[in-house]
């Protein structure tokens, strides 16, 4: 950086930022760049901030002082980790209302959601200052007289983490946090179009007085950064969610280095409604997997199929539900949707919208933009009688619109749900203890809700299957994603 751009490191106030670029987070201090980029509020249009970016020079340079920090702070007992992650807890808790707003102003979620999003962070750092004490290894008992054999647990080293904008601030916490509790140092990039939650999230850890390098923020291109993450071999793992078509780009590019990978990818979440449900339970929980963050959640239900005995309540009851939600700004009160990411999303939403129709689909509500042409907003959207040949029904609709379909058996069920490319997750509902069973065991989806609309909790795995992506996270299994494990042979 030009010496005249380097800050000092201290906490930055809302009153600094509409003068100063939003800053980087790096080595310790908070870094304001002269290139920067624009953060926009979806639900205007309008920008509201500068974001300080950095190119690959930096992002190496980051690189080698995290992996300077590595080498303290994988010594640190995980105890003493966990002490720091309660301190970011702490910090973040107290500014919740702040972080709230700020994930609000820039994704454009009903603030309520955007609360919800920092409850769920300040669980993840709880959950995994526990964890950070669990790293545990095993003793095998030996086979041959003389010997004995032990399995250890070491982190990984320097992580990148890449985060995106739909949950800009929890999905980015739950890799961070992982990391740093099995020892691993991070440098966090996250959505360019959702930066600001993160530099907040950077004051509370500097608040926290991690050790300097421990956890850097970085921003700007894309491509750029991820090149870096890819061929500096200081960086020893890639931790991302995101697109299943970047994901694969990240796959060919960790190839030259055989760089673990965990991914977080794309999805195409059913939902089957049996005849014996609870149909005002079922109604309930789609509606949370299909409508929660205006539609743009990697797990949100995209295919909805209903079995024929109920299927015309449920429909009703559906519609119902989804004309009676309130659109507009999330800064407004009451309202459930807001608008998406930006127009181009709205964009394609239609095209699938008018795809379908074109192709022999019912609309039943909704199905045009919300608001002034251009605008972010979309209607809720609900059609039925979807073609299986129809764009929604092949790639996931990023946006507010249920396709509803009817079907006969629980095997015909099965077998489309699972005919999809994604994995990630699908919804039950039904009161069959039996069929439940099956279920679970049969569809092919790494999280399966079973008469609940909300899976995700910070003490069970979460990840998919098929080209939803590789690997877990939360849980047990989010803190081993970030550890090696080493054979230890002691001949006695």
């Amino acid at each position: 950086m030009k010496a005249g751009c380097r800050l000092p490191a201290k906490r930055f106030h809302k009153h600094i930022w509409p003068v100063q670029p939003k800053p980087l987070y790096l080595n310790g201090e908070f870094i304001a760049a002269d290139k920067t980029l624009s953060v926009r509020n979806p639900a205007t249009g309008e920008t509201i901030a500068q974001m300080s970016t950095c190119g690959r020079d930096h992002v190496a340079q980051a690189l080698a002082d995290a992996h300077a920090a590595f080498q303290s702070w994988r010594n640190v007992v995980g105890r003493t980790r966990g002490d720091f992650l309660l301190k970011i807890a702490v910090e973040v808790e107290r500014r919740k209302d702040e972080f709230a707003r700020t994930i609000t102003l820039e994704n454009g979620k009903p603030l309520a959601q955007s609360a919800g999003e920092v409850a769920m962070t300040i669980d993840h750092l709880r959950w995994f200052a526990e964890e950070a004490r669990r790293g545990y290894g095993r003793v095998i008992p030996p086979q041959v007289e003389g010997k004995r054999h032990l399995v250890i647990k070491s982190p990984i080293g320097v992580v990148a983490a890449i985060s995106p904008w739909n949950f800009p601030l929890v999905l980015a916490v739950r890799k961070v946090a992982a990391a740093l509790a099995a020892g691993c140092t991070v440098v966090l990039k996250p959505a360019s179009a959702t930066p600001l939650c993160a530099v907040l999230f950077a004051e509370c850890v500097h608040a926290a007085n991690l050790p300097k390098g421990a956890f850097q923020l970085v921003a700007g291109s894309a491509a750029e950064i991820a090149a870096e993450f890819l061929e500096n071999p200081l960086c020893r793992k890639i931790t991302f969610t995101g697109s299943t078509e970047v994901g694969k780009k990240l796959i060919a590019g960790a190839a030259a280095q055989v760089k673990p990978l965990s991914l977080e990818l794309g999805g195409h979440s059913p939902v089957l409604v049996f005849d014996d449900a609870d149909l005002a339970k079922a109604v309930e929980g789609t509606m949370i997997a299909k409508y929660r963050n205006t539609g743009q959640s990697c797990i949100a239900a995209n295919r909805i199929y209903v079995q024929r005995g109920l299927a015309e309540k449920f429909i009703a009851a559906f519609v119902e539900r989804v004309k009676a939600l309130k659109v507009g700004s999330g800064l407004e009160p009451g309202v459930d949707i807001g608008p998406l990411i930006n127009p181009a999303a709205v964009d394609l939403a239609m095209k699938h919208i008018v795809d379908a129709q074109a192709k022999g689909a019912q609309l039943l509500c909704g199905g045009q933009r919300w608001g002034e042409a251009g605008s972010a907003f979309l209607q809720p959207t609900v059609l039925t009688g979807v073609p299986g040949a129809s764009l929604g029904m092949c790639d996931e609709t990023f946006a507010p619109v249920a396709y509803v379909n009817v079907f006969d058996t629980e095997a015909e069920a099965i077998a489309r749900a699972n005919d999809t490319t994604y994995g990630l997750a699908a919804y039950v509902f039904t009161h069959d203890l039996n069929r439940a069973f099956r279920l679970m065991e049969s569809l092919e989806a790494g999280m399966i809700g079973i008469n609940d609309g909300v899976p995700t909790t910070s003490n069970a795995p979460f990840g998919g299957v098929k080209q939803s992506g590789w690997g877990r996270e939360l849980g047990s299994d989010g803190l081993d994603a970030f550890l090696d494990t080493k054979h230890v042979s002691l001949a006695l």
